[in-house]
């Protein structure tokens, strides 16, 4: 910013001007005007865009230099590759601590309280929060467990310490998180029987899919959902490295053995935090599912990447078939078709494993096989067929009943 361009700011008003003649590839000059008026961030939202003022266009000094606005350390940190972003318009957020405090979430104005929330020095923070290309020692640890469907799935467990930093962060921030009240996953209160009670006695029940659901939650969602939630783009970044993960492969260098990443940082499954963040992500997908499903006659709940409509007449399956997909894509999740299934009443209707025809509870199929393996037992079952018997009583106590002998 020039003298002139900071006269004009301070004596008429102006807003500062960028330069960004480089990044929008053109030789001739552009500039854009940035928003200091501390209005909303975007149209109808109530967070607020308040600007860190160390990093607006500032006048070139005539003699001298320009005044120290941070240490090194904080520099560095700020301008790491850890801490880059396409969108100037977040780069210089501060916090909100009103929309903070509307939300019930704790009021991290930067990374100095958020380390102290944590019990952690600022030097420990940022090395749990530092993207590296190439760890020599990665804070997860990795296996594969098999798909009932075939092939597998990687599962991303963090190590003792950044799992108990991820369970600090979970009962701090994570857990109070607005959640949709059609989420019934991972939810205090919530399970697979209060998802199926909401489809008990349709004449329809439709089930969807969402494909490779935790790697559609990335880490720039999170981000991006922490900044719109009121906290600064540095606390924002740092929370989003600390509870994301990518998967990562390990080299062999002359320098010894790295792992680099493979793929982008999501919420891996095996953090403490996916869960919650999950179901935070998907607030807009489901509110736009639930208007959908009153619109068009239906009943609608999700169970993590279960998706699942029913209705008690007539179904106008056809468009909700178009509208799901429409609304998933739009909202940056895909479906997996091979999944969906339309289960009408003269068929075995099941919602997250429970049937859900008449009342809720096992198959005649599944009871039979507890009943031989009770039988079996011979009075004494063991652990699974006591816990098999308990969740029975859970979903259906006069289907357990009869089950146990007299």
């Amino acid at each position: 910013m020039s003298w002139l361009d900071w006269l004009k700011q301070k004596l008429l008003g102006i807003p500062p001007q960028r330069d960004i003649s480089r990044l929008e590839g053109s030789s001739e000059e552009v500039r854009e005007q940035v928003d200091v008026s501390g209005g909303p961030l975007k149209p109808k939202h109530r967070r607020r865009a308040l600007r860190d003022r160390r990093l607006l266009p500032k006048a070139r000094a005539p003699l001298g230099k320009r005044p120290k606005q941070m240490s090194h350390s904080q520099a560095q940190r700020l301008f790491s590759a850890s801490q880059r972003t396409r969108n100037r318009q977040q780069r210089d957020l501060l916090c909100d601590p009103e929309q903070l405090q509307r939300l019930g979430l704790p009021g991290w104005r930067n990374e100095d309280d958020l380390a102290h929330s944590l019990g952690l020095t600022l030097r420990q923070l940022w090395s749990y929060s530092y993207y590296c290309q190439a760890e020599n020692a990665p804070h997860y640890v990795a296996f594969a467990v098999a798909k009932r469907s075939g092939g597998e799935r990687i599962i991303l467990a963090p190590k003792r310490r950044l799992k108990a930093l991820q369970r600090k962060l979970l009962d701090l921030l994570a857990q109070h998180l607005p959640v949709s009240p059609a989420a019934h996953g991972f939810r205090k209160g919530r399970n697979t029987l209060s998802n199926a009670r909401e489809h008990v006695g349709q004449k329809v029940v439709v089930r969807f899919d969402l494909q490779d659901f935790f790697p559609h939650c990335s880490w720039q969602r999170v981000r991006g959902l922490l900044v719109a939630y009121g906290y600064s783009f540095p606390v924002a970044t740092c929370l989003a490295l600390l509870m994301t993960e990518s998967e990562r492969q390990p080299v062999e260098t002359p320098a010894g053995l790295v792992y680099v990443p493979v793929r982008q940082r999501y919420c891996v499954q095996g953090a403490p935090t996916s869960p919650a963040l999950a179901n935070a992500l998907t607030l807009k997908l489901d509110r736009r599912l639930s208007g959908l499903a009153r619109k068009l006659g239906f009943r609608y709940t999700r169970y993590a990447d279960d998706l699942t409509f029913s209705s008690s007449g007539l179904a106008r399956l056809g468009v909700l078939k178009r509208a799901v997909t429409a609304i998933v894509e739009a909202e940056g999740f895909r479906l997996n078709d091979s999944k969906t299934r339309v289960m009408r009443q003269g068929r075995r209707q099941t919602v997250t494993g429970v049937v859900v025809n008449q009342v809720a509870g096992l198959s005649r199929q599944q009871r039979r096989q507890l009943r031989a393996a009770l039988h079996q037992a011979a009075g004494q079952p063991d652990a699974h067929l006591r816990g098999m018997l308990a969740y029975l009583h859970g979903l259906n106590s006069e289907q357990a009943r009869r089950l146990q002998p007299p």
